[in-house]
């Protein structure tokens, strides 16, 4: 009898360990960039305090660099259920919807104060238009103010005339249209390459990216034109979520708070040090020319006016509601 205790109890904790085992999800979250970026390291901070909280139940695996899937091919990956969860450059999917364009239209919101108002603003907005696409927001974390990698000085921007300039939406390709250069696609990963073979010339970026792609052995100058703070955001499939039970949602939920926090803070830290870090390099970081700045400005009120003729009364809500804050 007590042999046969022992075999039934063996066989009910089997059971029982078996039946863990098929509740427990595994979940790949691709990544763009690098694992050393800021907003990688953020994001395996998530994706770990999820792991842990819920006991392995569910287990987030990031996958930076591009390595499960390209920049470009994150959003859809998500929206299809290939992958539950992602990361993505809000700015970057300008073609899906005008709303996500908004924190790259230039010097609309130029420091981390009025990036938050821009983000609370438009924050409904993004919400609704992922709501539509069977997604929902995590959270979302801005880059450190925009500059101008060049390979050559640049007074004003007729100097960029003709100049093969590296862009990652419609609004930075519209941005060198209007200064007189020419666009062209490139996607983070691909940006060393790019500059290397002469690709590209120049782009509008933060002093990470600089940083983490070691611009300064093919470009000399970053000029610190602020120009808008863009922002990443973590998405997840809504069946996917909504497939979760409730307390593992609470656990994901409370997790992105953090993360969304803790992100904003570290953008905010590192963005004097990377441009720093650019001119240890010997990089030539400077602040813009009055003339540049004016240019940049012009372009600026261009952009947002055109902005918001296609996004609408959805897009001109969001720039009421970011005004009045």
């Amino acid at each position: 009898m007590t042999t046969k205790r022992s075999i039934a109890a063996a066989t009910a904790i089997s059971a029982l360990m078996l039946a863990a085992s098929a509740q427990a999800e595994k979940w790949d979250m691709p990544l763009a960039y690098s694992a050393t970026n800021y907003h990688s390291e953020n994001a395996a901070s998530f994706a770990a305090a999820v792991t842990s909280a819920t006991g392995g139940e569910l287990e987030i695996v990031t996958h930076p660099g591009g390595s499960l899937y390209k920049g470009d091919e994150i959003f859809r990956a998500v929206r299809t259920g290939q992958a539950p969860i992602g990361e993505r450059l809000i700015s970057a999917l300008g073609n899906e919807d005008p709303v996500f364009e908004v924190d790259a239209l230039p010097f609309l919101a130029t420091s981390f104060e009025d990036a938050r108002k821009l983000y609370e603003a438009s924050k409904p907005a993004i919400e609704q238009s992922l709501d539509e696409k069977g997604m929902m927001l995590l959270y979302a974390v801005p880059w450190p103010p925009q500059g101008l990698y060049a390979v050559k000085a640049v007074g004003s921007a007729a100097d960029m005339q003709g100049v093969k300039f590296r862009a990652y939406n419609a609004a930075t390709s519209r941005l060198a249209e209007l200064m007189g250069a020419v666009p062209t696609k490139i996607e983070a990963a691909e940006l060393s390459q790019a500059f290397a073979t002469g690709v590209a010339e120049s782009m509008i970026s933060s002093g990470a990216t600089g940083y983490d792609q070691k611009m300064w052995e093919h470009v000399d100058y970053w000029y610190d034109v602020q120009a808008w703070l863009p922002k990443n955001m973590v998405i997840v499939n809504k069946a996917a979520f909504e497939g979760l039970d409730e307390a593992t949602r609470d656990i994901v939920r409370d997790a992105a708070a953090t993360a969304e926090e803790a992100g904003w803070a570290k953008a905010e830290e590192l963005a004097n040090w990377y441009k720093e870090q650019l001119a240890a390099q010997g990089m030539n970081v400077e602040a813009p020319s009055d003339a540049l700045r004016a240019d940049f400005m012009k372009i600026g009120e261009t952009m947002t006016s055109e902005w918001v003729e296609k996004a609408g009364e959805a897009g001109q809500a969001v720039i009421d509601a970011y005004r009045a804050n």
